[in-house]
């Protein structure tokens, strides 16, 4: 499916968009003390289903990377992207917190 046809009821989501070893020109789109190193599109998806945000994954190229095989993610919209973003990102940082102890 195209984006477009997602407008105000999903959120397409891309793991480089909460990491943290991207810069913003390289598709980052939340602030590096909320980000997390190389997520995992598994993590993602874990943390959305946690959060009961109907997860979905596509297989599509990242414009920014196209060249490079990318999946996205697609998840109901509750709140702002950026909002998402930032609860998946604090998620996923709590969840490796609690797999290293």
């Amino acid at each position: 499916m195209s984006s477009r046809e997602y407008k105000g009821k999903r959120i397409v989501l891309w793991p480089s968009n909460i990491d943290s070893t991207k810069s913003l020109s390289q598709g980052r789109k939340i602030p590096l003390r909320y980000a997390v190193p190389n997520p995992s599109l598994e993590e993602i998806v874990h943390v959305a289903e946690e959060l009961g945000l109907n997860p979905e994954i596509e297989e599509k190229a990242y414009p920014r990377d196209w060249w490079v095989e990318r999946r996205r993610i697609v998840v109901d919209k509750i709140i702002t992207k950026r909002k998402t973003l930032i609860k998946i990102s604090m998620t996923i940082r709590k969840l490796r917190e609690t797999q290293k102890r």
